[in-house]
């Protein structure tokens, strides 16, 4: 049974105005610090306040991409290894993007070129976070040449849930050959040529799993799935169940809120209203996008053992001081200004009845905001980890 007490949570660079990032004491890409911290009541703020982001004021105009859309390169010629039937490939467009046709309108973000390419680099934005790993869960992965460890059953199973692009899960396949991982998503847009131990499935996670006992996973992965699932305690537990004993969950997650150190935030209105907004209608939609922060507790929840989270305040854009924060600043802006037009056609659209002129007009004014020399924004990323209870089975 997991401990009734809430685990270990690593937490930020520097402390925000908004009240929506929650949980922790300072944590940045070089050092990590860990204390016993009680779960948070919604819509607080933290109660350890870490010092702020140093500002770079000498910010050269290099630094200050004007339109992130064409900035950064995509991986082209997106498949889906094995047949694919004419159903899942009829997709559905609207507002000028692609939607995923599988369980048409189950998820509210498109599946075109411009988002693969969102994901992508975002994909490069996790691995800078982690300088270049794919996970921190402590994985015992035999490579090849070595023997099992001590208590495994040798066959190391991953799922990849959401797996978008497939780009972590044949990074993963990539560099730990011994495993058989799994990607599972709503549209099939991953490559035709991927590794050996590598595949892909066309599947819905919020459905009712049916491995058997003997496919259950060593470890589960997830990433900026919130937004995507109406029941998270169903979902934790039929993660938990499908879980090898002794395996590892982790999701790995973004808060979808804005926030900073000075009046940055409120001196944004369209980021703002952009965020509330956005919160509001994806409520109402039924599967809230800015629960990031609750991931932790769910996991508790659901009888996790182990559960640690790990929160990253990052800036939007290079105004930090520190080299390794500018760098992640430069791509994260890049990335928001993608973001932002991923996210808000379907669901602006669809529950706060705006046209499509509207919702590009909100848009820019985003765009213009996160491209602003004057705006110190922040964001979070989060890691949480949990194990599944249990010693790992022993091998035959």
């Amino acid at each position: 049974m997991a401990s009734p007490n809430p685990t270990t949570t690593d937490a930020v660079v520097a402390s925000g105005t908004s009240p929506e990032p929650e949980s922790g004491v300072a944590w940045g890409p070089e050092q990590a610090e860990e204390q016993q911290q009680e779960p948070e009541p919604e819509n607080e703020q933290d109660n350890v306040i870490p010092a702020p982001l140093q500002v770079d004021h000498d910010i050269s105009d290099d630094d200050d991409p004007s339109d992130a859309d064409s900035a950064y390169g995509s991986l082209a010629g997106s498949s889906r290894t094995g047949s694919i039937t004419s159903s899942i490939t009829n997709y559905v467009y609207e507002n000028g993007r692609r939607y995923h046709a599988y369980r048409s309108g189950q998820y509210v973000l498109p599946n075109d070129d411009a988002e693969q390419e969102r994901l992508d680099l975002q994909h490069h934005i996790w691995r800078l976070l982690l300088q270049g790993t794919l996970h921190t869960a402590p994985l015992k992965i035999p490579q090849p040449g070595e023997r099992p460890p001590p208590g495994s059953s040798g066959d190391f199973r991953v799922l990849d849930l959401g797996c978008g692009t497939g780009i972590w899960a044949i990074d993963m396949a990539d560099e730990f050959p011994r495993a058989s991982v799994f990607g599972v998503d709503l549209s099939p847009i991953q490559p035709e040529w991927v590794p050996g131990n590598c595949r892909f499935h066309v599947d819905d996670y919020e459905d009712e799993w049916t491995y058997r006992e003997d496919e259950k996973f060593d470890y589960i992965h997830g990433r900026a799935l919130s937004g995507t699932v109406a029941d998270w305690p169903n979902f934790y537990r039929q993660v938990r169940q499908n879980l090898k004993p002794g395996g590892w969950c982790e999701m790995q997650e973004y808060d979808a809120w804005i926030f900073s150190d000075d009046d940055s935030f409120e001196r944004a209105p369209w980021t703002k209203e952009w965020v509330e907004k956005l919160d509001g209608a994806s409520t109402m939609f039924g599967k809230q996008i800015n629960v990031a922060r609750k991931h932790k507790q769910w996991m508790i929840d659901a009888g996790f053992e182990d559960v640690v989270e790990k929160v990253i305040r990052i800036p939007i854009g290079p105004w930090a001081k520190d080299p390794a924060l500018k760098e992640l600043g430069r791509f994260e802006q890049m990335h928001m200004q993608m973001s932002v037009a991923s996210h808000t056609p379907a669901l602006f659209t669809r529950v706060w009845s705006y046209s499509e002129q509207q919702v590009q007009l909100l848009i820019e004014g985003v765009k213009r905001e996160f491209r602003s020399k004057d705006l110190r924004l922040i964001t979070c990323y989060r890691f949480i980890v949990g194990r599944s209870p249990g010693p790992p089975a022993v091998a035959v």
